[in-house]
C-alpha cells in the first residue's frame, strides 16, 4: 500500500510516509531503495553528507518505476553553505543521483554563527525557479532562521524535517508550521526506541495488536507529520509501511503527548555547526 500525501505550500505535495536513507550502507543502498520502492515507499530521502546519493539514484533505475512516481529528496550539506557553493552542491548532488532534478532540496542544518543560511536559501530559490529543484525546504530550522528566511526572501519553506519523536514532540514549532503551511517532517522518528516500553505506547500495542515501532510511527501520522523511518530489512521495510489499516484512539494519543520530555537524540540545531 502506498501512503498518503500531504499538501506543499507550493501547490504540490508529498508523500506522508517515506523510506530515509541515512546511515544505509553504500554498497546496499542501491537495492534497499529498489525493494523499498517495489514495495510501496514512493518517497526517498537521501542527503550528500549521507555518501550514498549515487545509490539512491541506481535504487530508483532498478525499481522499474516511473521517475515522476519517486519523491526524491536530497540535502546541502554544512561545509557547501553560501550561494554560490549551494547551487555547485545541487549540481554534484544531481550528477551522483544521475536525475535532472530532485522533488525536495532541502538545508541540512542551519549553522547560525556561520550565518551563511540566508544566501543558501536564495540558492534554492533560484535553484526552484530553473526547475533543478520541484519544491525547497529546510531542515532542523527553529522559528527564528524561519521567521528571516521567510521575512527577507519572502519564500517560505514547503517543509522543516526536524527530530520529532515521543521524547521530543517539538509542539511550539509544529505550531509555528501549521500557521506558515509547512509540513513538519520527522527524522529519528522512533526516537532509538527509548519510547518502546513506555505504557501509553505497549497499551496502544496490545490493543491494536501491532508492534511499538508501528505504534509510534502511527502517531506521526496521526499528528499530521510526514515520516521517514529507516530499515536495511525487508521485513523491516514492510512494517514501517503497514500503518493504514489501523488508528490510534483520542486517548492513546493524547497518552502519548504525556511523553514528552524534549529530550534529543540527535544535536541540538542551535550549536551545530560541524562541516
Amino acid at each position: 500500500m502506498t501512503a498518503p500525501r500531504l499538501a506543499l505550500n507550493d501547490g504540490r505535495s508529498i508523500p506522508q510516509l517515506g523510506f530515509g536513507l541515512w546511515q544505509v550502507p553504500v554498497g546496499t543502498t542501491a537495492e534497499t531503495t529498489a525493494t523499498a520502492l517495489r514495495l510501496g515507499y514512493r518517497l526517498v530521502d537521501g542527503a550528500a553528507i549521507y555518501g550514498n546519493e549515487a545509490g539512491q539514484g541506481e535504487g530508483i533505475r532498478r525499481s522499474g518505476l516511473p521517475r515522476d512516481d519517486v519523491f526524491v529528496t536530497t540535502k546541502v550539506w554544512n561545509s557547501e553553505q553560501g550561494f554560490d557553493k549551494t547551487l555547485r552542491a545541487a549540481e554534484a548532488s544531481l550528477k551522483r543521483l544521475g536525475l535532472d532534478h530532485v522533488d525536495l532540496l532541502l538545508i541540512h542544518w542551519p549553522c547560525p554563527r556561520k550565518d551563511l543560511y540566508l544566501d543558501t536559501w536564495r540558492a534554492l530559490v533560484r535553484l526552484r525557479d530553473e526547475g533543478r529543484a520541484l519544491s525547497i525546504g529546510v531542515s532542523n530550522f527553529q522559528d527564528p532562521q524561519l521567521t528571516r528566511i521567510i521575512a527577507e526572501t519572502g519564500v517560505t519553506p514547503a517543509v522543516n524535517q526536524v527530530e520529532i519523536n515521543p521524547r521530543l514532540q517539538q509542539p511550539s514549532l509544529r505550531a509555528f508550521h501549521a500557521r506558515h503551511g509547512i509540513v513538519t517532517q520527522s527524522w529519528t522518528p522512533l526516537g532509538q526506541g527509548r519510547s518502546f516500553a513506555t505504557a501509553p505506547v505497549q497499551a496502544a500495542a496490545k490493543r491494536t495488536g501491532r508492534s511499538p515501532a508501528q505504534v509510534i510511527l502511527r502517531w506521526h501520522i496521526q499528528i499530521g507529520a510526514s515520516v521517514i523511518p529507516r530499515s536495511t530489512r525487508e521485513a523491516g521495510l514492510r512494517e514501517n509501511l503497514d500503518l493504514f489499516d489501523f488508528a490510534l484512539s483520542e486517548a492513546e494519543m493524547t497518552a502519548i503527548a504525556t511523553l514528552d520530555e524534549g529530550l534529543r537524540c540527535g544535536p541540538d540545531p542551535a550549536r551545530f555547526e560541524m562541516d
